[in-house]
């Protein structure tokens, strides 16, 4: 018939029949769980970046593990917490000749001893140094691999002093202060060297900045030959503001240079307060040091030569001043 259309079978529409839904909402029995935010990669086991994240942690732990034994750095003197250890017979034996502070002499279990450790022993007795019987492991570890022949000794961390100890010292002898200061001079060999000469021509103490400085190191004993036992270093953070406190303090500041304005020889602050700035070799003086300087004195040299190192330069500009003084 015309008006029925429906098809055997077919339910006709009804107005009880449920309205469309969208999605599940979570109505469904058999709905999805939710699995929470995604992980971050770092986080994910298969992705490259947890790999990196693991092998960052190692490293870490490496570097944490090697800071707390007791040497840092290859070589025949190692840093150990602000101390240092000095490995090698004649290293060793070097040290304790030259009076290198020691806090303790390690010595191989069942060693064969020669004429160096047998003085090694009989200086550290002298010393009152801790004798101390160590296995080669302890030996290894303690020295961080070097070449130690069974021998090591520990230098305890030097005891810096202040400017103002520098002019006390100067004034309990009644003298004009004379300070060496050093600007970027990087090795200790050269801080030794320094050391000697100041030792040597009446030089009050040595200023050296807190960055990109040598400092006293076993090594610069050695080179002081002893020297440091008796020239207090000063250590300061910033050496153009100390230089400037220097200056309103009644001290004259000098700067060596091969392009100064005078010479050492000729130099008018001679006899006064004074502090002679050494720069590196090469690099000279520093821009802000330099213009701090009251002056900038040379040392005549031959002009095949570029220039001197930190130790001689000192020793020369030393020599001069200590014969301008005596001539006073």
């Amino acid at each position: 018939m015309a008006g029925n259309s429906q098809r055997p079978g077919a339910k006709r529409k009804g107005s009880t029949k449920k309205g469309a839904q969208v999605g599940t909402g979570g109505h469904s029995r058999k709905a999805l769980q939710g699995k929470g935010p995604t992980p971050k990669a770092e986080d994910r086991t298969y992705h490259p970046a947890h790999k990196k994240k693991v092998a960052a942690e190692k490293r870490q732990e490496s570097q944490s593990a090697q800071g707390a034994r007791k040497g840092v750095a290859r070589g025949t003197r190692k840093a150990t917490g602000g101390a240092e250890v000095v490995a090698g017979r004649n290293a060793v034996l070097e040290a304790l000749r030259t009076q290198a502070p020691v806090t303790a002499v390690h010595i191989a279990e069942r060693l064969d001893h020669d004429d160096r450790t047998r003085e090694i022993l009989e200086l550290a007795s002298i010393r009152g140094a801790r004798l101390l019987e160590s296995s080669r492991g302890a030996l290894d570890q303690l020295t961080e691999g070097s070449v130690h022949q069974g021998v090591a000794l520990e230098v305890p961390p030097y005891e810096y002093k202040d400017v103002e100890d520098l002019l006390d010292a100067a004034a309990d002898a009644g003298e004009p202060p004379l300070i060496v200061a050093l600007d970027s001079v990087t090795d200790p060999r050269n801080l030794g060297a320094v050391l000697r000469s100041a030792g040597a021509f009446g030089a009050h103490g040595v200023l050296v900045p807190s960055r990109r400085s040598a400092s006293v190191t076993a090594s610069a004993w050695k080179v002081s030959a002893g020297a440091a036992a008796r020239v207090p270093v000063a250590k300061e953070t910033n050496l153009a503001r100390a230089l400037t406190e220097l200056k309103k303090s009644g001290v004259f500041v000098v700067g060596l240079d091969a392009g100064g304005d005078t010479s050492v020889r000729d130099l008018a602050f001679a006899t006064d307060p004074l502090v002679i700035v050494v720069g590196s070799e090469g690099k000279g003086l520093s821009r802000l040091v330099r213009e701090t300087c009251d002056a900038v004195a040379s040392i005549p040299i031959a002009s095949a030569v570029e220039s001197l190192n930190a130790g001689v330069a000192a020793g020369i500009a030393l020599y001069e001043v200590a014969q301008a003084r005596a001539a006073r």
